[in-house]
């Protein structure tokens, strides 16, 4: 099974929002954290937000 866990921050005055969204697989074993690969760190954030797209390949 995969859930997804979205925690949010939303700052109606500046109009400004983030949901950051982690997918996780569960397993009978236990569980892997699919989106652990993506920024957390504000900065991080920001500075991938303006970098040029990146595929993903499959498989990591």
């Amino acid at each position: 099974m995969v859930i997804t866990i979205e925690p949010g921050v939303y700052l109606p005055g500046e109009e400004l929002g983030i949901r950051i969204e982690d997918d996780v697989l569960v397993t009978a074993d236990g569980y892997e954290l699919l989106s652990g690969m993506l920024p957390r760190h504000p900065d991080a954030v920001e500075s991938a937000m303006t970098e040029r797209p990146r595929q993903i390949s499959p498989g990591r």
